[in-house]
This record gives structure tokens, C-alpha cells and sequence, in this order.
């Protein structure tokens, strides 16, 4: 259990700040297996935050913990090149700040979630846990996940998504590691997973439910994840990472 009871890893867990920190980093998760099959020499290295990733990280802090968004610094201007801008950015010591503009559309996502009766009934049903922590040896390494949404009732875990075209969801889930999260977290969690995603552009809703082949492709990608970890990063690894070469048919 790296150290401490399973409590108090759930309890620490729960804390964003352990989650996503040096805590954390004793389990593997979902965002390690984009760096693993991707790009390895870039494990773990500290990569700056997106304008995609904080307005994910809005969308789900107001759908699920609204009391915290009073930590996101929100910026009235019309573009990130100005002046003005960029003195916030420094001021904040952040990598990049949301603009009102981008609010006002992430706002009109949660309208539309909370505006459909099945989309918000599923993700506010009584009894619905938020943001859950778990680990769980998966394949013979330690994974961790959170969940969004753990929905007791129901006996599945919702996951909210945004995309640019919910019509190409399906190919963005597999370019995005979706299936490899979907089967880590049903591992971990004991329970099917199902995405609830919002178009960003459209506002349109759709729910997709893994089949059995997405979910073997992402336990495929963790498989390959966990060889590429273990012979370059974990404890008894003995080759170095700039000795890695991709190998791959056409």
C-alpha cells in the first residue's frame, strides 16, 4: 500500500494537490500511458498546462465541486496577446488563464448537461459520489484513478468528456487513451464506465458505452504501457530511456 493504509491513501487522494503531486506519482494512471506509448523520455516530466486541460478542469469543478471554483483567476479580455494579459499571467505565476469568453461557452456546456433531464438526472442521482479516489494492482503494477461520478444506485461510473465534434468522438476516444482510462477504471472500480460528452461547439449531448473490443484495445495499451515503465522506469529497470526505439509495421 506504498507505505500508509488504504484510508489514508483514499483520504490523501482525494486531494488534488496529493493526487497530482509527488503523492500521487507513486501510481501509475491513465495520463502516464499517453507519455509511455508516445513519447517515454517524457515521463513525468512537468509539462505546462493547456487552455484544453483548464477548461476541462473548470467544466468538471462546476458540474461537480462548484465551491472550488473560486481558485480559477478568470480574465475580461478579448485575447491572450494583449499587454494586459500577459501581466496577469505573470502576476498569477500560472501557465495560462481562462478568458470571460471561454467561461461564457463552458457555462453553456453545463447548461446544456444540466438542461437535459436523462443527462442530469444520471449525474446528480441520489446517492452519486463525486470525484472518488481508488488503486488497485492492475496487471502487476499499482494504478490509481478518480472518478468523476461514481453512481451507487446504478452500480456504474459516469465520466464527462467535452469534445470539438461528437460525431468524431469515437476516433478521438482512441486517439485520446479513453479506452485504455475506461478499462483501468472499471478495474479499478469493479463497475462498467460509461462517457457523458458534451460537443463544445454544438452543445450537443451524447453518452458512449465501451464495447468489449474498445476495452480490450485500452487493456492492449496498458499492457504496453506497464513493459515500456518496467524496463526503463520502475525499481529493477536496467536500460536507458534514450535507448528506447519505436517499433512498428505499416
Amino acid at each position: 500500500m506504498k507505505g500508509d493504509n488504504l484510508n489514508v491513501i483514499l483520504t490523501k487522494l482525494k486531494n488534488d494537490s496529493d493526487y497530482y503531486g509527488t503523492y500521487g506519482k507513486k501510481w501509475l494512471s491513465n495520463s502516464d500511458i499517453y507519455s509511455l506509448l508516445n513519447d517515454p523520455k517524457s515521463f513525468r516530466q512537468e509539462q505546462k498546462t493547456t487552455k484544453a486541460m483548464i477548461e476541462g478542469s473548470y467544466l468538471h469543478t462546476a458540474m461537480l465541486e462548484p465551491e472550488k471554483l473560486e481558485s480559477f483567476q478568470i480574465v475580461d479580455m478579448a485575447s491572450r496577446n494583449s499587454k494586459l494579459y500577459k501581466e496577469a499571467v505573470f502576476e498569477s505565476k500560472e501557465d495560462i488563464l481562462l478568458l470571460q469568453s471561454e467561461v461564457d461557452n463552458i457555462q453553456k456546456c453545463i447548461d446544456a448537461m444540466k438542461g437535459n433531464l436523462d443527462f442530469c438526472d444520471a449525474i446528480y442521482e441520489s446517492g452519486n459520489l463525486f470525484e472518488v479516489p481508488r488503486i488497485q494492482n492492475i496487471l502487476g503494477q499499482e494504478f490509481k484513478g478518480k472518478a468523476d461520478i461514481v453512481s451507487v444506485n446504478s452500480e456504474r461510473l459516469i465520466d464527462i468528456k467535452t469534445t470539438s465534434n461528437i460525431k468524431d468522438f469515437k476516433y478521438s476516444a482512441k486517439k485520446y487513451n479513453y479506452d485504455s482510462q475506461a478499462y483501468i477504471y472499471q478495474c479499478l472500480f469493479d463497475m462498467p464506465l460509461s462517457f457523458y460528452v458534451v460537443d463544445k461547439t454544438t452543445h450537443q449531448l451524447g453518452v458512449f458505452d465501451p464495447s468489449a473490443d474498445f476495452l480490450m484495445r485500452g487493456k492492449e495499451k496498458v499492457q504496453q504501457a506497464i513493459e515500456i515503465y518496467t524496463k526503463f522506469y520502475s525499481d529493477g529497470g536496467l536500460e536507458d530511456i534514450d535507448q528506447y526505439i519505436a517499433y512498428e509495421t505499416l
